[in-house]
Parts: C-alpha cells; structure tokens; sequence
C-alpha cells in the first residue's frame, strides 16, 4: 500500500492560508472533562478534538446520524452495516467491524458521564448538545475496559440559571424536516434549575424495490428523541442532576446491493442504482428502536475534596431489525448464490454505578480515586426464513457483570514539568444461554468467562512557554473476552480471549499570539491477542477468533486559525499504519473476489500482515467559517466542512474489490444572521457533490455493498432566546 495524501483537502487548506495575516480577534479557551476535571485541552496530556457549535451541528441539518461524526477528527472512523441501528467506531485504525449485538468494541462511547456499551446503546440521537471530545489512545485507568483505541466523549447542554432556549428547523428533498427546540432556567431562584429538549428527523422513503414494484419504498426514517434536566442545590456544596432521556425511531436498515462490483475492480458497476434496489425477502428491510435512560449524579464538596456519584439505567425495551442480506434476486443484476433472509429482535438492560473522591488541593499534588460496578442482560431472539415463514431460528441471553478501582494523581515537580500516573484493577465476568431452534435442536449449553486486568498510565508534560507544551505517555489497556451471539453462523458458539495494549504517544500544544492553535501527536501500540470477527466467506459464517498480536504507529494534527476578522479555519489530519500479526491465522474468503493474500492448504487466506478491518490508512478533515457584517444587526454566514478517507480494507483477507479508494464529502451551510434579534434563515446542503462511496461489502460470492448517503439539500431557520 502506498500513502496517497487527500490533495482535495490539501488544495482548500493551501487556499485557505494564502493572503491572511492575523487581526485581532482571538481563540477561545477550550474547557474539556478528559481525565473527569475540568481543564484547559491545552495542558492536557492527551490526544484530543473538541467539537462543538458548527463544527458539530452542521453534520446533523440533513437528518444524519452519529455515523457522520466518520472523519470529522483526525483517525476517527464511524460505519455500520445495520443502518442506524448499530454504529461501530474506530480511533488510530483500531476498532471491531463486528455486526452482532453482544460485540465489544474498543472505542467507548461516554454519553453525560456514562458509558454506552453495547451498539443498541451507542446509537441515541445527538441533539441539543454541549460538545463531543474524541479523545485517542487507551483510556483504561478512568473510564475502564474496552477504551483499549479511545474514547468518545459526548456532553449535553446543562441547565442554566438564565433562561435561555432555541428552536431550529430545517427542510429539504427527500421529504427530509428536521426540527430541534430547547428551553431551559430556573424553576425556584438559587435552588432548582431545568431544562427540556427534543428533536425529531423524518424523511421519506426514495428508493424503489426493483422487484416487487413498489416505488419508494424503503430509505426514509421517523426519529423521535426528547431529554429532560434537573439541576438541584439545596446548598451551596451540594448538587444533584438528574436526567432522563427517551428516543423512538424506525425506519430502513442498510440496502445492500448485489453485484454493484465486478470481479477485479472496487468501482461501481452499471448494476449500482441508487434510487433502486431488488429485494424479493427483507420486508423492505425495517430497523426500528425504542429506549430510555436515567441518570443521577450527586457532588458534594467537603474539605477541599469532592465525592461524585454517577448512577445510570439505560432501558432498550424495542428493538428490532430485518434485511434480504444477500442484496437481491435473479431478476436484479447478477446472480445469488443462496438467499439470506435475517433479522433480529433484542431488550437489553444495562445499570451502572461510579463513586469518585477528587481533591482540589492548593499544591502541587492532586488526585482522584474511585470505584466503578457495570452490569449489563441482552436478550437476542435471531431470525430468519424457515420453512417459508419469519420465525426465531436462536435466542441468546448474554450477561456481563464489571467492576473496578481505580485512582489517578498529578504531580507539578516545578512550574514547568508535571507528571501523571494512573492505575485501574478490572474484574469481568461474562455469562450465556444459547439455544439454536433449527433441526436439530441443539441443547442449550451454558458459556462463563472471566478476567482481571491492572491496566496503567504515565504521563510527562512539560511547558515550554507560555504558550507550548510537550508531552509523552504510555498507557495499558485491556478488552474483555466476548461471547459470540448469532449461533445460528456457526453451532461452535465462539469466544474470543481478552487481549491487552501497550501504547506509547508523544505530543505538542501550542497556540501562537491566540490566533493559531496547533495541536500534533506521534503514537506507537502493540495490542497482544487481538480480538477479530471472521465474517461471511464461501463458509458464511460468523466467527470470533484472537490473532497472536497486532500493531498500530502514525501521526494526527489538529488546527484551528484565525485568518481573519471574519474567518477561521479548523482542520486536521490522521494516518494509521496497522498490521496483523500471526503468520499462520487464516480466514474464509469470498470465491467471486480476486484474492491477493496468500492461501494455505485449506484454501483459506492467510491475512498475516493485513492491515485491521475498516482502517483508513488516513483521514482528513477541514472547515471554514466564514462571516461577513453588515450595517445594522446582521451578517452574512457561510460554514463548509470537508471530510476524507484514505484506502481502506473492509475484510480481514485482501482482495481487489474490497479495498476503498480515496472518498470525501462535503457540506455547506450559508445564510443570513441577526446578531441582535438571535434569528437566522439560510440553506444547507449535504453530500455536495452526490459521491456515491462503498461504505463496505458483504462477501456472500456476488460482490454485495452498501452505500452513503445521497445529497441532500434545503432550507433552514433558527431563533435563540
């Protein structure tokens, strides 16, 4: 593989720079919440983007969801082969293509303090939000197992003293509208603050089944979320929050299109039509989800210490999804080898319970220690077609049981140099029941696994000027073992092992004259029992399995400049180099793809050296906001943002069609503003220039994929108060 750098995004940012010098605006501090204390993201030791405002908010006016956040920082990845339903994440390279339910993934999604651990949970619609700070490289001594690639940290709007709200709307093609409304301030003066908010995204349905007849008959969606916010402080050292959140969305799950790619090629055949597909199974492919959460966090300051306590019930209660998995029928393009018509139902309940001591000391030293309890029930009803009907093929009730004590202490030596450590001991036990419904009945058998990690963190950072600081670090990390849910893909109900990370990064914050703000970072791991999922192949099965080892190194850059009075630029750049590691590891491969690894006398791929599933070897990301005053109350606004990928490999084994090229998308928001009365009216478009990219494949023998997004385009309105 060769570095091909995204010279699209190289030519804006070039652009961008040329003919600016500064002026007296400046940036604004960035506060973010990394290592659970508020700070400066400058003098933090870590690997972090901070998104917020139009950064964040313009990749949702077209009805996306979380998938979009793909790119929008240096190496992070987002895709999904369930829609909606399931998102998987990826940071520096590392991440699981895993589709089933119960898959642990090692980049954690922390949602208002609480992690989401399973996919049913990471999907919660994002509106009405503070920031998101994706945070790279282990996170095991605060946040805990399954953080061995990162974190992604996601922060509400709290309640405010003042009352203060905002309503938004946006409408386009597609039948898309997209509404979004706040209100918050205080229920009782100096005691009890709220707030309420809610968002809803509808589009119709645009793409016809080729086969049955129907026109637009899948591609739309109905996502209702609401969240509601107490801030109580009886005194002046004590408060609760207390916050409950509810969503209710349906609509279609991934299309996948059969034969869109021709033996020997990765680009889109003439069988690719967007606006139609040929499903002759899949029920038009319906993904629908029903959840709700409650949180309660208590702070209570004594004697320069704080005590937190964070506890969390999150409900998904309706769930369920169904596809024609292989993508089409003889009348459609191609051939199909076998029909594969599945789907799943699930309710999985998940509690969890921190309880933190933090000193805030006036010395040099400070600290934090901790105690963590998870416990999460999934219950998994898979389905497919048997004997011409829909009906439960397995059920798989899976429970995992966690806790952890931890505790981390900074430590300035001087005005200069600081140092951190951290340490974690983690305890996971995992149960299962699985039970298979096709002949012949297979009797339930019972499956425990457990571990126990100390996982570990060291950090110097060292202040140059003012102004710039460097840093290094090492840190350990630990994913649990895992239990396989889909036993219908394969009766020997796999496991995987735990595996372990050692990460070693170094880095350099900077902002110059208050204008520039450059953040850079270098990162070395080495992962030992790496956790795959084998998917599909002539076997067509779904395995979980450990390679004896793996191995990630690479760069990102983060910028954020004032060009002008009236422009900033934000940008960033990401490469991963990662490589599997187990020479004699061996996978199913898909029999219509030109395989370029090695077969071994099974005729099976040896993927010994290949890069991770899902890994760009790049990603880049630029935006420009841009403001023109006008005289009065008013300016003119125009916000781009530009994201990018670089070659990627969707499947454990190499082949010709299965590995991605360079893709991007960009999108664009403009419109007019009245910095007085708080209103805006504009337009916005998403996906510019309509790029049809291969977001991945499913390798059941004729060359299936499943797309992005089309553009979509419209008009929008808001009013804050």
């Amino acid at each position: 593989m060769r570095f091909n750098p995204p010279s699209i995004g190289i030519a804006l940012l070039a652009t961008a720079f040329i003919g600016h010098t500064f002026a007296q605006g400046v940036l604004e501090e960035i506060i973010v919440t990394a290592q659970k204390r508020e700070q400066n993201i400058q003098e933090v030791p870590l690997s972090i983007t901070n998104l917020s405002g139009d950064r964040l908010n313009a990749r949702f006016t077209g009805g996306e969801d979380i998938l979009s956040l793909s790119s929008a920082a240096p190496g992070l990845h987002v895709e999904s082969s369930n829609g909606r339903l399931a998102p998987r994440f990826y940071l520096r390279g590392l991440g699981n293509a895993d589709f089933t339910q119960a898959a642990s993934q090692p980049v954690s999604i922390v949602f208002d303090e609480v992690p989401m651990e399973k996919a049913a949970l990471k999907a919660f619609p994002l509106f009405d939000m503070a920031d998101i700070e994706v945070i790279r490289g282990p996170q095991g001594t605060l946040f805990g197992r399954n953080t061995t690639a990162g974190i992604i940290k996601i922060d509400s709007r709290r309640p405010t003293e003042e009352t203060e709200g905002f309503a938004r709307l946006a409408v386009g093609n597609l039948g898309t509208v997209n509404a979004e409304a706040a209100i918050g301030g205080t229920l009782v003066e100096q005691v009890l603050t709220g707030r309420a908010s809610f968002m809803t995204q509808n589009r119709a349905d645009w793409v016809s089944n080729g086969f049955t007849g129907e026109a637009d008959a899948l591609g739309g969606h109905n996502v209702f979320a609401g969240r509601l916010q107490l801030l109580w402080t009886p005194r002046d050292d004590v408060t609760a929050w207390v916050m409950h959140q509810h969503q209710d969305a349906d609509g279609t799950a991934s299309l996948f299109r059969a034969n869109v790619l021709s033996t020997g090629s990765n680009e889109l055949n003439d069988n690719y039509d967007r606006d139609t597909v040929f499903f002759d199974g899949g029920d038009n492919n319906p993904g629908k989800i029903k959840s709700h959460g409650t949180t309660v966090k208590l702070d209570w300051d004594i004697n320069r210490h704080t005590i937190t306590s964070i506890t969390a019930y999150q409900d998904v209660y309706d769930r369920f999804g169904r596809s024609d998995i292989d993508g089409g029928n003889p009348r459609g393009p191609g051939r199909i080898p076998f029909p594969v018509d599945t789907g799943s139902s699930l309710e999985l309940t998940q509690f969890t319970q921190e309880v933190r001591l933090a000193s805030q000391l006036d010395g040099a030293f400070n600290y934090q220690v901790g105690l963590f309890y998870f416990e999460d029930d999934l219950a998994i009803n898979s389905q497919g077609v048997r004997q011409e009907e829909f009906q439960t093929n397995s059920t798989s009730n899976i429970e995992n049981t966690t806790w952890a004590v931890f505790g981390q202490g900074s430590y300035a030596v001087n005005e200069q140099l600081t140092l951190t450590a951290g340490v974690r001991y983690t305890d996971d036990e995992k149960d299962a029941l699985h039970v298979d419904f096709n002949p012949p009945i297979i009797p339930s058998v019972p499956i425990a696994l457990s571990d126990d990690n100390i996982s570990w963190d060291l950090a110097l950072s060292y202040a140059m000027t003012d102004e710039a600081q460097v840093y290094a670090r090492i840190a350990s990390g630990f994913r649990a073992p895992t239990i396989q849910d889909r036993i219908e893909d394969d009766v020997n109900i796999t496991t995987a092992d735990s595996e372990t990370i050692m990460s070693y990064e170094v880095g350099y914050k900077a902002d110059i004259n208050q204008r520039l703000r450059l953040n850079t970072a270098l990162f070395y791991y080495d992962i030992d029992d790496m956790q795959l999922t084998a998917i599909g192949g002539t076997a067509n099965t779904t395995s979980l399995l450990n390679a004896k080892g793996g191995e990630g190194y690479g760069l990102e850059f983060d910028i954020d400049w004032i060009a002008t009075d009236n422009l900033i630029v934000s940008g960033g750049f990401g490469y991963a180099r990662t490589k599997i590691k187990d020479e004699i590891l061996s996978v199913s491969q898909c029999s219509s793809c030109t395989i370029t690894d090695p077969l071994n006398d099974n005729n099976r791929a040896l993927i010994n050296g290949n890069p991770f599933q899902h890994a760009p070897l790049w990603t880049a990301n630029i935006e420009l906001d841009y403001r023109h005053p006008l005289s009065g109350d008013g300016e003119l606004y125009l916000f781009t943002d530009w994201k990018f990928k670089g070659e990627t490999n969707d499947f454990l084994y190499e082949s010709i069609e299965y590995i991605t090229d360079t893709q991007f998308e960009g999108g664009l928001r403009a419109g007019y503003r009245n910095v007085t009365h708080n209103y805006e009216i504009g337009f916005f478009i998403r996906n510019i220039t309509d790029e049809d990219n291969l977001i991945g494949g499913i390798d059941f023998n004729n060359n299936t994929g499943y797309v992005n997004e089309p553009r979509v385009w419209g008009v929008e309105a808001a009013y804050r108060f």
